[in-house]
């Protein structure tokens, strides 16, 4: 398939451009560069061919003669979004949904869209599924579900997308991002040593790691049309449900000498448990190979090999938030996050 993907300078994008390519698959990659300051490590894999430009500003004529457009280039994360919430709406939601109509005018049959499990937000069930009531608590989360309510009434007999909601994602990119929680406890554990929770960790998270992630991603385009048109999956395995303290107890487990405590029932109390039973019977070749503990090994061992500092890891460009306003601060980017000159 002739492929364009956007965010491919990205934490995911940088990784499924290669995977895809892996997979005989045309790579074409579409990213504004916001994060190109921050390279963790050189896995030494060619990268897609790139097209600098923001997403805002793609028209039909730039996506003419691609098979399928998979979309990942949105601001990701909540305080990022939180900065300037109409800002996210701008380009989180609206966007996105030009960006799809765009795709249908050009006649791209499929598109896919990375979605969140955060569109649950403060969750009344006690086992969410894909048809359960959407609760997003956040700009970010809102915008999620927008899209998809949106692009969903876009689908037609030339048209199809899928949605897929992404629990939160982990594991090693040579884009790396260090503001994603396993992520995040890793590189405390190995700069210092120490874990110190705000919050008794009792809210419940879904994990995935960003190469299973990358897997459903590709099982989504070589899966038949009809198993896919206009569908939603969530997007992990409902053995990695954890308690956010789990999460930080795997990671001192697997980091020597790390030191971990716990705060008060407070903080963020977003929680849910994610029920992923139809991403696992419904869409051919998916399953998620890699946990929790595989993650914090896997990091553990890159941590190792690059021997990873302190300044390293607290890097602006490895956090969504200090980047950006880095690029406002330095005048690099204007109010709408559009490159100056």
């Amino acid at each position: 398939m002739k492929l364009l993907v956007t965010g491919t300078d990205g934490y995911i994008g940088s990784l499924l451009a290669t995977e895809l390519m892996n997979s005989g698959h045309e790579v074409t990659g579409l990213d504004t560069g916001f994060y190109l300051d921050g390279l963790l490590y050189d896995d030494l894999r060619p990268p897609a061919q790139r097209i600098p430009k923001d997403t805002r500003r793609v028209v039909p004529a730039d996506l003419r003669g691609y098979d399928a457009v998979v979309h990942l280039a949105e601001l990701s994360n909540d305080p990022l979004c939180q900065h300037d919430p109409q800002l996210t709406y701008e380009i989180n939601h609206q966007g996105s949904v030009a960006l799809a109509r765009n795709s249908r005018e050009a006649g791209v049959p499929r598109f896919v869209y990375a979605s969140s499990c955060s569109v649950y937000g403060l969750a009344a069930d006690e086992n969410v599924t894909e048809t359960s009531r959407v609760n997003p608590q956040t700009a970010y989360a809102e915008c999620k579900a927008l899209v998809e309510r949106d692009v969903t009434a876009l689908a037609n007999d030339h048209f199809s997308p899928t949605f897929l909601r992404n629990a939160t994602a982990f594991g090693a990119s040579p884009r790396m991002r260090f503001d994603i929680v396993l992520n995040n406890l890793a590189g405390l554990a190995w700069t210092t040593k120490e874990i110190k929770m705000i919050s008794d960790g009792t809210p419940w998270r879904p994990l995935v790691h960003v190469l299973d992630i990358c897997d459903a991603i590709a099982c989504s385009l070589s899966a038949p049309r009809e198993a896919v048109h206009n569908q939603v999956f969530n997007v992990g395995d409902n053995a990695q449900n954890y308690r956010v303290r789990e999460i930080a107890e795997i990671v001192a487990e697997v980091f020597p000498g790390c030191r971990l405590s716990f705060g008060a029932n407070m903080g963020d109390q977003r929680s849910y448990r994610v029920n992923f039973d139809k991403i696992n019977s419904r869409l051919p070749g998916f399953r998620c190979r890699r946990d929790a503990r595989f993650g914090a090994r896997e990091l553990r061992t890159l941590f190792e090999k690059i021997q990873m500092t302190r300044e390293t890891f607290e890097f602006r460009a490895f956090t969504r938030l200090k980047q950006l306003e880095h690029l406002l601060r330095t005048q690099q980017v204007d109010e709408h996050f559009f490159w100056r000159g």
